[in-house]
């Protein structure tokens, strides 16, 4: 009997989807919505090996997700079948430290929570709330990115700044991209065939968003995004890691409020900031037809990378599997490349022939005196919320 489950990633103008029979675990339909607030929004929608496009206009993610169920009741599969629904909810604050079933509660919580996510927690309530008015006669279930963290220890997830005040904001570090570093980290488990608490792991999710984490015998330690997902690595257009202080001074020096020394750090800064670029393919051509900016902004991706290696080695006491996973860290072998080379000291070693092997697979790419097992591992978030959905319910 198949048991479908309906998973929904709402962003500001978008939705993507997902529908997988935890029967099998395998993808039924899959499609994304995007553009949602434009005169012009599109649909495409996927489902048993046949395609779907729309272009008409969806004012806010309620009418979208009506349009969407149309869709599936025209082109398939039946949300009538669909036995829950998953949500990808940002953050969850402290308020909520695993998945769960959302009600009236649930959803007045994270309207409280929006404050420490303005960019991503209201459109996935709008998301809910629209998922729930079109589909109220099944259970539908939050899946947060800072659960996994939530077992960082106080040394790790506590700022220096004034006891009450953090207290009373929720200011801490809480993590992101829990679900792929939950998923991944499990699967590094599967493929050395090791229990999961038998060993220490470091996880590199890098994409456009990027972050590190740090597992010791499956607990998650430590993790380089923080409040928001603003810090820690350098990714597409977001800085990571600055000096607080340069806040203020670009709030002095240029005259800007807050809100546009945000956007700055968060939209226009990263790779994009440092040579014009995001996509990693542009930025190797870039460097290899001799551009210095490129160059540059490489050298800095992988200094604050290999920083964060070095950092987690030694909190962990050591570590026994370094895993690449999501778009960068999945597909481009000079940036692995990049950061072995930078940790062959510590007796990191890659076999390079199985490094530039391009695969949809976990592998192994270290050779086999490396004191420390290299792999890439293609992250699955949606399967992860699917299991955690189907958990959730029971």
């Amino acid at each position: 009997m198949s048991e479908p489950v309906l998973l929904l990633n709402c962003g500001s103008s978008s939705i993507k989807y997902q529908v997988i029979d935890m029967a099998t675990e395998e993808v039924v339909a899959s499609g994304i919505i995007q553009r949602i607030g434009e005169s012009e929004s599109t649909l495409d929608h996927d489902f048993g090996g046949s395609s779907r496009h729309d272009s008409l206009g969806f004012p806010d993610h309620a009418h979208a997700l009506a349009h969407l169920v149309k869709v599936f009741d025209e082109v398939g599969p039946k949300l009538s079948e669909v036995v829950a629904v998953g949500h990808r909810t940002v953050h969850g604050g402290e308020a909520f430290r695993e998945t769960t079933v959302i009600d009236d509660s649930v959803l007045a919580k994270l309207r409280e929570l929006s404050p420490l996510a303005p960019l991503h927690n209201p459109p996935g309530i709008a998301g809910i709330e629209a998922a729930m008015a079109v589909l109220p006669d099944v259970p539908h279930v939050a899946v947060f990115d800072t659960a996994f963290f939530a077992t960082l220890p106080p040394a790790a997830y506590t700022y220096a700044i004034d006891d009450e005040l953090a207290h009373a904001h929720g200011i801490r570090k809480y993590g992101f991209h829990g679900t792929s570093h939950s998923y991944v980290s499990k699967k590094v488990a599967e493929v050395l065939g090791r229990p999961y608490d038998s060993f220490n792991q470091i996880v590199c999710h890098l994409g456009n968003g990027a972050s590190i984490s740090a597992i010791q015998r499956g607990v998650a330690v430590d993790t380089s995004m923080g409040l928001t997902p603003l810090a820690g690595l350098v990714m597409g257009t977001r800085s990571g890691d600055v000096d607080p202080g340069l806040h203020a001074f670009l709030g002095r020096a240029l005259g800007i409020d807050l809100n546009e020394v945000d956007a700055l750090l968060n939209k226009k800064s990263g790779m994009l900031g440092l040579c014009g670029a995001t996509d990693f393919r542009d930025i190797t051509g870039l460097i290899n037809a001799g551009d210095q900016r490129a160059r540059l902004a490489m050298d800095v991706y992988l200094h604050r990378l290999v920083s964060y290696v070095g950092s987690y080695l030694a909190i962990l006491g050591g570590v026994d599997a370094l895993t690449f996973t999501a778009g960068v860290g999945e597909n481009d072998a000079l940036v692995r490349a990049g950061v072995v080379t930078r940790l062959q000291p510590l007796g990191f070693r890659l076999d390079e022939a199985a490094n530039a092997v391009r695969s949809k697979e976990p592998r192994v790419i270290s050779t086999p005196d490396s004191k420390v097992t290299i792999l890439v591992v293609p992250t699955n978030e949606e399967l992860a919320m699917a299991r955690e959905t189907k958990a959730a319910i029971g």
